[in-house]
């Protein structure tokens, strides 16, 4: 039997804040094929993510086939918007839900992460980090301060995280973000920059592929996983509607889940995916082939 082996190897998922979302999913693939994984999550969302997990109410949803619990080696705050700690203004710093956590930056996380394992302390990186605060906007509407928050938080966060991360993988580390297919055709209502940031998500992993792989020896790879009705993407306003739309028209009709999202991101992270590196990977039920509705 061909396994998907990552016994021995750390994974850093960074944007797990419930166990909803694709960043779970993905973190419980790689625990199921034997990594140990931490995690990083947004310094608000961080107290609400400890209580439910020191309260049980996501023990069923953490339960692996072994019948064991998911256990996370360390949660780490992170807020991929700041590549340092001085770049993040005072009054972020000193706030209710920032003050106690420290140092959040991508930075502060990496001399956290060689603190607490060492040197090179990491083989696997996923980013599962996304955020446009202008996203129910069109783009005609989204402001620069919008559009460019949109890229800073979605792709540029990947960038800052391969550029500062790694130095610190072993030997055969890979790199995989999540991306969507408004990057190359229109989502009416999918705005605020968003299809913007995830079209120079996809850009910059085929670029950062090349660079890392020749400075490193690491690999970068995306999936491009379809609508899904995570408490994230809520955000996004049309959902549901989105999911609906797949079904109908997409080649399989079945909805898509976290866990299909999972397991594929731990196999581009793994050696059975040695030579895969600088691709966007469809999860997506096979809606990216179609070029025509089947129902409107």
């Amino acid at each position: 039997m061909l396994n998907i082996d990552l016994t021995g190897r750390r994974a850093l998922v960074a944007g797990v804040a419930d166990d909803g979302g694709f960043g779970f999913a993905i973190a419980k693939a790689l625990a199921e094929a034997g990594a140990s994984v931490v995690v990083g999550t947004w310094p608000p969302a961080l107290n609400i993510f400890l209580n439910l997990l020191e309260r049980g109410k996501m023990d069923e949803s953490r339960r692996l086939s072994s019948g064991k619990l998911l256990e996370f080696e360390k949660i780490y705050p992170l807020d991929a918007v700041f590549d340092t700690y001085d770049a993040m203004p005072e009054e972020l710093r000193s706030s209710k839900r920032y003050k106690d956590v420290g140092d959040c930056s991508i930075d502060g996380l990496a001399q956290r992460l060689v603190a607490d394992f060492g040197e090179q302390p990491l083989d696997i990186v996923v980013h599962s980090l996304a955020n446009g605060p202008e996203v129910k906007k069109p783009l005609l509407e989204t402001s620069r301060s919008g559009y460019l928050a949109a890229v800073s938080a979605s792709a540029y966060s990947l960038v800052a995280m391969v550029a500062r991360l790694g130095p610190l993988m072993r030997k055969g580390g890979a790199f995989s973000s999540l991306t969507y297919m408004a990057s190359e055709r229109v989502i009416a209502g999918y705005g605020g920059g968003m299809s913007s940031a995830k079209a120079a998500l996809e850009s910059d992993t085929r670029l950062l592929a090349f660079e890392a792989g020749r400075k490193w020896g690491v690999r970068v790879n995306t999936v491009s996983a379809g609508p899904f009705a995570s408490r994230a993407a809520s955000a996004i306003g049309i959902i549901e509607k989105m999911v609906d739309y797949v079904g109908k028209n997409a080649p399989l009709t079945d909805h898509l889940t976290a866990d299909e999202v999972g397991v594929t991101t731990a196999f581009l992270c793994s050696p059975l995916a040695s030579a895969i590196t600088g691709s966007t990977v469809y999860v997506d039920k096979g809606f990216h082939t179609m070029g025509m509705a089947v129902e409107p």
